[in-house]
């Protein structure tokens, strides 16, 4: 006799495939989902709702473009002066920020100095150099106005690493700005300045600061997404800012 197959065993076999498969999508979803939950992308306290403290993002003693007193918002940016990105964002974004909100925020900016940039620590520390004889927000503005002069290598398609030439364009500016030159070169090579650039850095990878610039508006990260108006978006969040 023909051997007889029991149609209960084929739907008993089919069903247990399906259950098989489905724990095997349930498993990896809950991986997926895990190593999203907890990836995080990298950051810290700058996801969703949460804000990174004010310590740590602008301490006291922070240097400021703009002052606007206690109670206002507060605007961070972590830099690195031979950054392009940071450049084209001083031009297009701070320049316009600084005269459209002078005395109605506080902007602060702290130095994040990236290994791949050989002249960002020594223009860090020509800033902190300035800041030590009370003229931070001059020299912020030298050495971002005179980019190409220091930090852009001869044609100005790559970041310069003449230490040299960067250095001699530092003392030019704290000679217009009229800092006390020899103050200013040895504040440069102190552990004072070191420390400040060191601590700030150490301040940005505990907010999550992977890259420059980085914006943070009252503690929380700005994120300006791709294909805006960068400066446009930074205006509806710091207007909404003050609205509250």
């Amino acid at each position: 006799m023909p051997k007889t197959t029991n149609p209960m065993a084929k739907r008993s076999g089919a069903s247990t495939n399906i259950i098989l498969t489905a724990i095997v999508l349930v498993v990896a979803v809950a991986v997926i989902g895990g190593v999203v939950f907890f990836g995080g992308g990298g950051t810290n306290s700058t996801n969703g709702s949460d804000k990174v403290a004010a310590s740590v993002l602008h301490p006291e003693g922070s240097n400021k473009v703009l002052d606007a007193g206690e109670g206002a918002p507060t605007l961070v940016e972590f830099v690195d002066y031979q950054c392009p990105s940071c450049h084209s964002y001083y031009q297009a974004v701070n320049t316009k920020i600084e005269q459209e909100y002078d005395g109605k925020i506080n902007f602060v900016v702290r130095n994040f100095p990236l290994d791949m940039h050989p002249l960002a620590e020594p223009a860090a520390r020509a800033v902190e150099a300035a800041a030590m004889q009370g003229e931070f927000k001059q020299m912020y503005h030298k050495v971002f106005d005179n980019y190409s002069s220091w930090a852009a290598a001869s044609g100005g398609q790559n970041v310069s690493s003449d230490k040299q030439r960067a250095q001699e364009q530092f003392t030019k500016f704290a000679e217009q700005i009229g800092l006390d030159v020899d103050k200013f070169q040895k504040d440069m090579q102190s552990d004072q300045v070191q420390q400040r650039i060191d601590q700030d850095r150490s301040d940005g990878e505990q907010a999550g600061v992977s890259g420059t610039p980085t914006y943070f508006l009252n503690g929380k990260k700005v994120e300006f997404g791709s294909g805006g108006n960068p400066v446009q978006h930074l205006r509806e969040e710091l207007d909404g800012a003050l609205a509250k």
